[in-house]
């Protein structure tokens, strides 16, 4: 569902015709626009979504006579469309403001050239309906990587994310992540708005990390990149050592790289974290150490077999 009025609030719409629903039933972020269905064609008319009129239709209405103009535009507003957006700063006839009252369609115009609106409410609309989850996690950037810290509780998220605050890292949520998928590959997270920015810390409690720390310290929100699970240390546990098999975990459909870190007393959280970041940040563009150290060691046990066989 869309609310109305945040609609026309996010994308600087005037309203010029009111209607009593203040939510649409919208399940994606698409918009129409109605040339075809003015001139009578309705066997594919995308009525559901959001009808945006530009310069091609609003010339054509008003290049219709007085009955012409009523017979195409009734029969236009006989469906249930969630809203009319006129763009370009047309004002539309009387009549047009008159149907849509009558079919409680509520009308709205933006000065705005019709590509630019349509990409930006394309931009509103999935941000609104992108699929949602609520994490018990923290979310960091740590240098230019979303990372985001799962783990049970007391196992240390908020204390390395504090470390990597202090290291001039930037915190974006604690404890809850609110996350969304934006796009078939990209999640962003953020913190819910009440306790945005404020992060627990056994011992001590509730702290501002923007009073503390800086605006510099937060972001209000931030694309997750990779998760780091943090575990306390099972010693007959088996932990990767080389990482040449990448470990990748799901959220909303979303593939990302999944790390499990163990953690013991004299462990540097914070270090380990940044490496962990920067080693992402290289397999990006192609570099993999583990892979690298392979090669060398396959090349040198190639090089040894070979002298052998020589001699």
């Amino acid at each position: 569902m869309v609310d109305a009025d945040k609609f026309a609030k996010e994308l600087d719409l005037i309203e010029l015709s009111p209607s009593t629903n203040k939510e649409w039933n919208i399940e994606s972020a698409e918009f129409n626009r109605p040339g075809i269905e003015l001139v009578g064609f309705y066997e594919h008319f995308a009525y559901n979504r959001p009808q945006v009129l530009g310069n091609v239709e609003m010339t054509y209405i008003d290049s219709l006579n007085s009955e012409e103009r009523e017979k195409a535009l009734r029969r236009f507003f006989s469906y249930p469309i969630p809203c009319v957006i006129i763009c370009r700063g047309y004002v539309p006839p009387e009549e047009f403001l008159q149907l849509a009252r009558e079919n409680n369609v509520a009308v709205y115009s933006t000065k705005k050239v019709t590509t630019k609106f349509i990409v930006e409410a394309i931009m509103y609309l999935n941000n609104v309906l992108a699929p949602r989850i609520t994490m018990h996690a923290v979310l960091v950037d740590v240098y230019g990587v979303g990372v985001l810290i799962t783990g049970e509780s007391g196992v240390g998220k908020s204390e390395s994310a504090l470390e990597l605050v202090t290291r001039g890292h930037q915190l974006a949520a604690d404890d809850v992540v609110d996350i969304r998928r934006v796009s078939d590959n990209r999640l962003i997270g953020e913190s819910p708005p009440t306790v945005r920015h404020f992060m627990e810390i056994r011992g001590i409690g509730i702290i501002d990390i923007r009073q503390m720390f800086g605006v510099g310290s937060v972001l209000m929100n931030k694309t997750i990149d990779m998760q780091i699970h943090l575990e306390n240390w099972k010693e007959k546990k088996e932990y990767d050592r080389l990482g040449l098999e990448e470990e990748y975990t799901d959220i909303l459909g979303v593939k990302i790289p999944h790390l499990v870190i163990p953690v013991r007393p004299g462990r540097n959280l914070g270090i380990i974290i940044e490496v962990a970041a920067r080693n992402f940040s290289l397999k990006k563009i192609g570099y993999s150490a583990a892979k690298e150290l392979d090669k060398r060691l396959n090349e040198m046990m190639m090089n040894s077999l070979k002298k052998q066989s020589e001699d």
